[in-house]
């Protein structure tokens, strides 16, 4: 029961993150999606072999963090979750490529990890809602942009409908260590029987309330100088970044190289 209580309470710990007040929280939410779109964009854009390229772009996920005063421990929790796949999909790289294949690798971490956190503190400081709103604004279809929504939101419900239905077969069999292998089947249709009655009701009480099929979230705002200020400087440094190499500029200019 405590691992499905943990479970809950990691899925609305980001929830919880985006409800705070920063700087980095109160920019526009369609702002923040297309500095991350570009951010993403421009991370994966570089050839395999590029790392010491990639180094300036650390400076986004922590300023972010440090401007929106968010606790890293949770967001790296998160990251640590997909490392496994991480290696995995680079850790072949060194055996066919003996030369170049740790450059490789070592590329294909820094670029998964810096992707992954940018999704992360997107989430982190903006929130569900506010992401249906910013995917709303750029002309999403309603039905997808619900689906998303109401599918992150059906989640608890499947968790809750989880721990009730494991607390009933613990009482019924309270010599068990766990659920045997031959009621797993039984277990599982009655949860999907659950939730499905339980997202009935749901519906039912939206449609009493005025749902029509549109997911409105209240949030009404409007672009201001700051959230402008935001975007161009942001992009301005990622394009920079990507033009430009800055680690060997930097380095040339303390070794007095003239360019």
């Amino acid at each position: 029961m405590s691992q499905i209580a943990n479970t809950f309470y990691n899925l609305r710990i980001l929830d919880e993150m985006a409800r705070k007040k920063s700087l980095i929280h109160d920019i526009h939410p369609a702002i923040k999606v297309i500095v991350t779109a570009v951010f993403l964009v421009a991370v994966v854009s570089f050839e395999r072999h590029e790392i010491i390229r990639l180094i300036p772009f650390l400076l986004y996920p922590v300023l972010i963090i440090v401007l929106s005063d968010l606790d890293f421990l949770p967001i790296f929790k998160r990251i640590l979750l997909i490392e496994p796949l991480i290696l995995g999909i680079g850790i072949l790289n060194p055996i066919f490529e003996p030369v170049t294949g740790w450059m490789t690798f070592a590329s294909i971490i820094i670029k998964s990890n810096l992707t992954v956190t940018a999704a992360l503190l997107l989430f982190a400081t903006t929130g569900m809602e506010n992401l249906g709103y910013a995917l709303r604004v750029f002309k999403i279809p309603k039905v997808f942009v619900l689906q998303l929504q109401l599918t992150y939101r059906y989640i608890s419900v499947l968790l809750e409908e989880f721990s009730i239905t494991t607390r009933a077969y613990s009482l019924r069999a309270p010599g068990h260590k766990g659920i045997k292998i031959s009621s797993w089947g039984p277990l599982i249709g009655q949860i999907l029987l659950r939730t499905f009655d339980r997202a009935t009701r749901v519906y039912q009480a939206m449609s009493l309330r005025g749902f029509e099929g549109e997911y409105n979230t209240g949030l009404a705002k409007r672009v201001s100088v700051k959230d402008f200020v935001y975007l161009f400087c942001w992009v301005g440094f990622i394009v920079i970044a990507v033009i430009f190499n800055i680690p060997l500029m930097l380095g040339n200019i303390f070794m007095g190289v003239r360019f």
